[in-house]
C-alpha cells in the first residue's frame, strides 16, 4: 500500500501529503523543489511539501533534484515503489521516469479535466469567473495533463473563494479522492477514460505583470461598470495571496488584497496594502 514515491512542492501538494500520512499512506520519498531564500530576510526555506516530511517523524527520504538528471533516475529507480504519485510538483516528468513503476504514475490535477491544463487551473478557474471546478486524477503520459482519467469530483467556486481558499478546498477534497482509490488502483480496478480533446482548455503560467490593474478601470469599476467591476473582483480573487493583483497610486504600488460587489454590482476595495506599509481596510478609490 505504501510503495509509492510522492511528488509535490507547494501548499497544495503538502495538504494533500499531510493528509495522505495521516491515513496511514507514507510514501517511500518525497520529491520536491529546493529550498529557497523567502522573506525580506531572504531566509532559506524548505517547499512546504518537505516540511511536511520534516514535521511528520517518519523515515521519508526527501529527494531535491534541481534537474531530472540520469543520475536522479538511478536513485528512483533504487527506491521500491510500485506507483508515483505527483500533485503539483511543477516540472515535465520525462518517458523514461514515468515507465519506471509498474503500475505507473499518478498525477492530481485541480481542474475537471480536460478543461484548464497547465500551470494555474485554480487562479485560472477563479479569473474566468467559473462557478464549479474539481479535481480529475489521471495517469500521467508524456503531454501536458493529457493522460486518460481514473476519478473526478465537482466542487461549487464560492462567490467569496480566493485561489488561497480555493487551494485548500481543492487539497483536501484531493486526499479523500486519494484515500478511497489508491486501494483500487493497485488492485487494478480502476478503467482509466480518455480525455475528449475536443474540450481541451489551456492556462497560463502567470507573471506579476498579468495581476495588475489600471487606476481608470479601478474607478470605472467602482462607479457603475458592472461588467468591469467583475472582470477586476474576480482578478482580485485569483492573485490573492500571490502575486497580488496591484495598481499605481501616487507613484507607489498598491497591491488590492480584498474586494466585494455590492448590491448594485459596483466594485468595493475592502483592503489594499501600500508600498512599505502594512494591510489596512480601506477604500481609497
Amino acid at each position: 500500500m505504501n510503495n509509492f514515491v510522492f511528488f509535490g512542492t507547494p501548499e497544495f501538494a503538502a495538504i494533500i501529503l499531510k493528509n495522505l500520512v495521516k491515513a496511514g499512506f507514507v510514501p517511500k520519498a518525497v520529491v520536491a523543489s529546493l529550498d529557497k531564500p523567502i522573506g525580506r530576510k531572504r531566509v532559506i526555506t524548505p517547499p512546504p511539501a518537505k516540511q511536511i516530511v520534516l514535521d511528520s517523524g517518519k523515515n521519508i527520504k526527501i529527494l531535491q533534484p534541481e534537474k531530472i538528471t540520469p543520475e536522479f533516475l538511478e536513485t528512483l529507480k533504487s527506491i521500491p515503489a510500485d506507483f508515483y504519485l505527483v500533485a503539483a510538483y511543477a516540472k515535465i516528468l520525462p518517458q523514461e521516469l514515468i515507465d519506471i513503476p509498474r503500475l505507473g504514475v499518478v498525477g492530481v490535477h485541480p481542474s475537471l479535466l480536460p478543461e484548464l491544463r497547465g500551470a494555474s487551473p485554480i487562479q485560472s478557474a477563479i479569473l474566468e469567473g467559473k462557478t464549479r471546478t474539481g479535481v480529475s486524477l489521471f495517469l500521467i503520459d508524456a503531454l501536458m495533463d493529457h493522460g486518460p482519467v481514473l476519478r473526478q469530483k465537482t466542487i461549487p467556486i464560492d462567490p467569496d473563494d480566493n485561489s488561497e481558499t480555493l487551494t485548500e478546498k481543492l487539497a483536501e477534497l484531493s486526499s479523500k479522492m486519494l484515500v478511497e482509490i489508491l486501494p483500487d488502483i493497485i488492485d487494478g480496478k480502476i478503467t482509466p477514460e480518455i480525455q475528449d480533446e475536443t474540450k481541451a482548455t489551456f492556462t497560463e503560467k502567470f507573471k506579476t505583470e498579468s495581476a495588475f490593474i489600471e487606476e481608470k478601470d479601478l474607478i470605472s469599476a467602482k462607479s457603475g461598470n458592472t461588467e468591469l467591476a467583475k472582470k477586476i473582483h474576480n482578478k482580485i480573487r485569483a492573485f490573492y495571496p500571490e502575486p497580488g493583483a496591484w495598481t499605481i497610486l501616487n507613484g507607489k504600488r498598491v497591491k488590492l488584497l480584498k474586494s466585494k460587489i455590492n448590491e448594485t454590482g459596483k466594485l468595493k476595495l475592502e483592503i489594499i496594502q501600500i508600498e512599505g506599509e502594512k494591510p489596512k481596510a480601506t477604500d481609497i478609490f
